[in-house]
């Protein structure tokens, strides 16, 4: 498979004078003689300094390098991660996992003088499971590679997180993520069944279960879902599927208000009903995406006919007092739903444009939205705010803010002061955090307080773990100073 594309390149000045020297050659020996592939030139090392954190974006357009790893190094199996990671423990070198560096948020940004682990090279589809409905995989296989061969066998993981085209499942456990029909087929930690994992000394582990679930105390798999590269690097996973939808239906309905809307989404929830795509737009979200005036609210749903029809019969009750607007928009949403095309050119041309998802209760989704909206609204040139939920649940739901402004100078400064006062208002409102970005080097700052009296427990998770801080330090707000 061809590896998916950054979302700019850097300008060709860029590399008129050296970069930082690369990693010692004691270190690069060692690697040469284990038969481990690596990369110490200018542009491959600038080109693992980065990920799709806006910033990132930013400092490329500029011409600057983000950070100058040490080297890209490119391992094919367990046992040669095994092997990087004890070299790196016993030369005292910083690692940063990386898959498709599709995350938004600084995570996959490997330091000055760190390893940029390219785990791409773990790109095999190890077995499947046609009997239990489960596929072992290595952690470098990207989205629709893995989709693509489950689907020919009639199955479907059924994650589709925005970046499916870029991320790696090993991207998807490491983030902790959520597809975009996570309603019907789970987030990524439902879908987790076992991983294999290497530890900062080297040590391989097999987490999780050989079946649907165990009691044999806690569940370790979990703890490496969302622990971002800090406790250890994921190399392969066995995930469970479904099967592949045969029946589908879509419906559109508009709401005068946005609250209106969230109601009727908790009504369908609580019905137990859980049509794969619930998606509720503001009304400057509706405007742009669908030409449509109000708060829309897209709807499919797929599988077996008789559970399908009976989902969106309930959908339709809760939707009654709504205007019916067909099933057209949704294709609109289908054909658009992965394209962050118009990012990087915002950025190039002088905006400072992000999203910040955070999931609550649905007692505080109306305040949330309200505050956190006028929080951003209340920075000087900002330009626009607005809302969609993406993600419902019997008790809560995930709020996805879009901001966009046009500072006149300082443009990083604008950035951190949206990232601070939104992410204020949601850990006053007892909210969490983030639903599915995960955290990274942006919210690192935030985590300490978020987590609050547990948060002392995982620093110490990770210093047992790694106890010389090099696996991935600073994500998490765990191991090194946060941007």
């Amino acid at each position: 498979m061809t590896r998916p594309s950054m979302p700019s390149q850097y300008p060709e000045s860029t590399f008129d004078n050296p970069g930082p020297a690369p990693l010692g050659k004691d270190l690069l020996d060692e690697l040469i003689s284990a038969g481990i592939d690596f990369d110490v030139s200018d542009r491959g090392r600038a080109d693992h300094g980065r990920d799709w954190w806006p910033l990132s974006i930013q400092s490329v357009a500029r011409g600057e390098v983000p950070h100058w790893p040490g080297a890209v190094v490119r391992p094919t199996s367990t046992r040669e991660v095994s092997t990087v990671l004890e070299l790196a423990s016993r030369h005292l070198i910083a690692v940063t996992p990386q898959g498709g560096r599709s995350g938004v948020l600084g995570g996959a940004v490997a330091p000055d003088g760190t390893i940029a682990l390219d785990l791409t090279g773990l790109s095999r589809i190890l077995s499947v499971d046609q009997v239990a409905g489960t596929v072992r995989v290595e952690a470098g296989v990207f989205g629709p590679e893995l989709e693509s061969h489950v689907q020919r066998l009639g199955w479907t993981v059924g994650h589709f997180p925005q970046s499916f085209d870029l991320a790696t499942v090993g991207g998807w456990i490491a983030c902790r993520g959520a597809g975009q029909f996570s309603n019907r087929y789970g987030k990524i930690e439902d879908i987790v069944r076992s991983l294999t994992v290497v530890l900062a000394s080297g040590d391989v582990i097999n987490v999780g279960g050989n079946g649907p679930r165990r009691a044999v105390g806690p569940d370790l798999a979990q703890l490496f879902v969302g622990s971002e590269g800090a406790l250890g690097v994921i190399t392969e996973a066995t995930l469970v599927m479904h099967p592949k939808a045969n029946f589908e239906e879509r419906a559109v309905y508009r709401f005068t208000d946005f609250d209106e809307g969230l109601r009727a989404c908790r009504s369908i929830l609580q019905r137990d009903a859980h049509p794969a795509v619930l998606r509720l737009y503001d009304d400057v979200e509706s405007e742009r995406n669908f030409s449509i005036k109000g708060c829309a609210l897209v709807v499919l749903d797929e599988g077996d006919e008789l559970l399908v029809r009976a989902t969106m019969a309930i959908v339709a009750d809760e939707c009654s007092a709504a205007t019916d607007l067909g099933p057209n928009a949704v294709q609109t949403w289908l054909d658009h739903r992965n394209d962050v095309s118009a990012l990087s050119p915002l950025w190039q041309n002088g905006f400072v444009v992000d999203t910040i998802e955070a999931s609550g209760s649905w007692s505080v989704l109306d305040s949330m939205h309200r505050d956190v909206t006028e929080a951003l609204r209340s920075i000087p040139e900002m330009l626009v705010v607005s809302t969609h939920q993406s993600h419902a649940y019997l008790d809560g739901a995930c709020l996805y803010f879009t901001f966009a402004g046009r500072p006149t100078s300082d443009s990083t400064g604008f950035y951190r002061e949206a990232w601070n006062r939104a992410s204020e208002v949601i850990i006053t409102k007892g909210a969490d955090l983030s639903h599915h970005h995960g955290i990274g080097r942006n919210r690192a700052r935030f985590v300490a307080g978020a987590l609050a009296s547990a948060f002392p427990l995982l620093d110490t998770i990770k210093s047992l773990l790694d106890p010389h801080n090099i696996m991935n330090p600073g994500v998490l707000g765990l191991g090194g100073a946060p941007w």
